[in-house]
């Protein structure tokens, strides 16, 4: 089965590494024109803003991990329309005025993929910062209610949208240690089904996606121990690749999922059953 999505623009946030650059790379093989965002491009210096952010970002930043104008020169490369540009989800101006200019310069925006996250902040309840616990209700839950909120008159415009939100395993299972994390995770879950519900007569989908143990660039800064810990909760035994992720976001987006809408798409390789 191919997902045709010739025709489509796609906008992804937090598309410079990880899952949100193996997303638009998919959306484009499958047709798609990709505009990618991200708090850091290389082409900025970056510094200051990664310190805000805390310290993935600035570990990405230091480490060069940073692929968002790369991933925009990939994918016109294969004969797409694409352009990076930085976008802080939390900035709510900011973010209209990207969609404004997208928009404008590619005729507009039908497919939407909410992936820029925090997931940096892991400690128990009384040893929590409340300046990160503030930081990621609104990158992870705020920024995706700023972009849903700036896309919503394009699609209905269009009369067709597909919204795919990024969840997580700790939102549906909970997170020791993720108190912040899981709450913005589970969140996320019943925005989208709100939004579901507005969207249907505009014929405009929104779904989630709730990935478990994915082999990103993040995945791989984890503990040894802690890390076959949690491969071996999975089923597999083994952890999902980014683009198992982004075959999904392919799918959400096709007419093929046309009749889905509302639904918490597990890509975990079973790390919600009970496995031992």
């Amino acid at each position: 089965m191919t997902y045709s999505l010739a025709g489509k623009v796609a906008l992804v946030t937090g598309a410079s590494r990880g899952l949100g650059r193996a997303d638009a790379l998919a959306l484009a093989r499958a047709g798609a024109d990709v505009v990618i965002t991200d708090i850091l491009l290389e082409s900025e210096n970056n510094e200051e803003v990664a310190e805000t952010y805390g310290p993935i970002s600035q570990v990405m930043q230091s480490a060069g991990v940073v692929y968002a104008e790369k991933t925009a020169e990939e994918i016109r490369n294969m004969g797409r329309r694409s352009m990076a540009i930085r976008m802080d989800v939390t900035d709510r101006k900011q973010v209209e005025e990207v969609f404004r200019l997208v928009k404008e310069e590619m005729g507009g925006i039908h497919i939407l993929v909410n992936n820029a996250g925090t997931l940096d902040h892991v400690s128990q309840i009384e040893h929590q910062n409340d300046a990160f616990w503030e930081r990621d209700l609104k990158v992870n839950l705020t920024g995706a209610y700023n972009t849903t909120k700036a896309v919503w008159p394009i699609m209905k415009e269009q009369k067709w949208g597909r919204i795919i939100n990024m969840a997580s395993v700790a939102g549906t299972l909970g997170g020791f240690g993720q108190a912040s994390y899981s709450t913005t995770k589970a969140g996320i879950l019943g925005f989208t089904k709100s939004m579901a519900l507005e969207g249907a007569r505009y014929n405009i989908t929104v779904n989630a996606i709730v990935p478990g143990v994915i082999n990103t660039e993040a995945f791989q800064m984890i503990n040894p121990k802690m890390k076959e810990r949690m491969i071996q909760r999975t089923a597999f035994k083994r952890p999902g690749e980014p683009e198992d992720i982004a075959n999904a976001i392919c799918f959400l987006a096709s007419d093929h999922a046309r009749y889905i809408t509302g639904i918490e798409l597990n890509v975990s390789g079973g790390i919600e059953l009970f496995t031992f």
